[in-house]
């Protein structure tokens, strides 16, 4: 086939969802990719990062515990980390996710493919046409930063630190995001030698306590973190080290150099200058994922630039493919805030975890952002170490959460968690954002003794009684 009601170019985990729904409303898709089906997430970040993490927490938090830790006879065993992340790949063979967009009734097609017309991809010469509408949703790649030296020191990327063969005695990371953080915590316990360089604090966008608190952890587990420190020069010297000079005149010298400080759209090269659209530049779009002067091209995912997160993807691919098939069905668009065919949720109410040690959860607004938006705030802080729950989850646990209400209509418009094994607490919090549940109900939500979860009570007993 050459025609489609729906082409999208991606198959990476939000790419697979648009088509699926598209395809369960009625649409004949055809589904675009160059490399492997189940893209970014399933092979160089969400899952392969999660396992290098997770050995290495598991072994910590026995350690953690008396009665346990007693039974640790040996370290980390770095092979069998590096084994289980091949398996959480499927050692890079899409055949599995392959096999599930045929049996999900999708057409797969092989191959770079480029916009070259109003409705019209062009895959390895071949020209494709939607009758309906045609699908960004290619994602993004690191941004490597203009420091001098750098692109000829050979970096590392994301993908390059996610799929390593082996562990390099030393490493750089630069940047202090979510990358950055988490890579730094895992290769400095699969056995490397980890220096951290921040232009800024740690985790920037989240509640202030959660970067200092995962920054006394890194250092903690030996890392050096240097904070409000940047780079001026990198050289691969003859020796196959990396020399990075820093703004503060020091010199760190490593195998390998990390760049973790941030992403550039996947869009240079797929044609958008053959639609009147500019290659390089993130496509805005609106609630609906609709391309801002288009009535046929939509960009979903982090390539729209609205929150650069698998699940949050996955969401806006919901609405995506449903609203592709109700415009091409004839059908009505339910447009509207929280409607069935947007993606409210992206702009107050965008959940995610990072994977450090300790973990640190949010959703909605910060106490900062909120205030900013010119709400009533009042925000509410608990040490999660005073917790029955924390002290039989842990001996040495530390952590602290906060809620942002606002006090005009009493809800709660944003959670921090910061501690060890609390990402399941969030979907608790993204509920009650989400649904604007009134701090009087949520009273009668009784959490269970003794579980981290009666965080809940002590923050509403903080808060008194609406």
């Amino acid at each position: 086939m050459t025609t489609y009601d729906l082409i999208v170019i991606g198959a990476g985990a939000v790419g697979e969802n648009v088509a699926d729904y598209a395809t369960r409303n009625g649409l004949k898709v055809g589904l675009v990719e160059a490399e492997l089906v189940g893209g970014e997430c399933s092979y160089w970040a969400c899952m392969p990062s999660k396992a290098l993490l997770r050995s290495s927490a598991a072994l910590r938090a026995v350690k953690n515990l008396d009665g346990a830790k007693q039974a640790v006879t040996g370290e980390l065993d770095v092979a069998g980390v590096l084994r289980r992340r091949d398996s959480m790949t499927s050692n890079w063979d899409d055949k599995g996710q392959a096999d599930w967009v045929e049996g999900a009734g999708i057409d797969l097609i092989r191959g770079h493919a480029t916009i070259t017309g109003v409705r019209e991809v062009t895959v390895n010469g071949t020209v494709y046409t939607a009758t309906h509408a045609v699908a960004a949703v290619t994602g993004s790649a690191a941004l490597l930063p203009d420091i001098p030296g750098l692109a000829d020191s050979r970096p590392w990327t994301s993908r390059d630190a996610t799929s390593a063969k082996t562990i390099p005695q030393s490493l750089v990371v630069v940047g202090g995001g979510v990358v950055a953080t988490e890579m730094a915590t895992a290769y400095q316990q699969l056995g490397a030698t980890v220096t951290l360089v921040s232009r800024s604090g740690l985790l920037g966008g989240q509640e202030p306590f959660a970067g200092e608190l995962v920054g006394e952890s890194l250092r903690e587990l030996g890392v050096d973190v240097r904070e409000n420190t940047s780079p001026t020069h990198v050289l691969r010297t003859e020796h196959d080290t990396v020399e990075v000079t820093l703004d503060d005149d020091s010199t760190v010298i490593a195998d390998e150099i990390l760049v973790a400080t941030g992403r550039v759209p996947r869009t240079t090269d797929l044609g958008l200058e053959n639609v009147g659209l500019t290659p390089g530049d993130w496509l805005t779009v609106d609630d609906t994922m609709l391309v801002h002067g288009t009535d046929w091209l939509y960009a979903v995912g982090d390539v729209n630039h609205r929150a650069l997160l698998t699940h949050q993807g996955k969401y806006q691919a919901r609405a995506a493919g449903e609203v592709i098939a109700a415009r091409a069905n004839g059908e009505p668009v339910s447009a509207e805030p929280w409607g069935a065919h947007v993606a409210t949720a992206d702009h107050a109410a965008v959940p995610q975890v990072t994977f450090t040690d300790p973990e640190v959860a949010s959703v909605g607004l910060t106490a900062d952002a909120a205030t900013k938006q010119g709400m009533d705030v009042k925000v509410v802080d608990y040490d999660l170490a005073a917790l029955g729950g924390s002290s039989i989850q842990s001996d040495s646990y530390k952590g602290q959460a906060r809620i942002v209400v606002d006090d005009s209509r009493k809800v709660i418009v944003g959670a921090t968690f910061v501690g060890p094994d609390i990402s399941d607490l969030l979907h608790a919090a993204t509920i009650a954002v989400v649904a604007e549940v009134p701090i009087d109900r949520l009273w009668h939500a009784v959490p269970s003794y003794p579980t981290v979860s009666e965080i809940w009570l002590r923050l509403l007993d903080a808060y008194g009684r609406p």
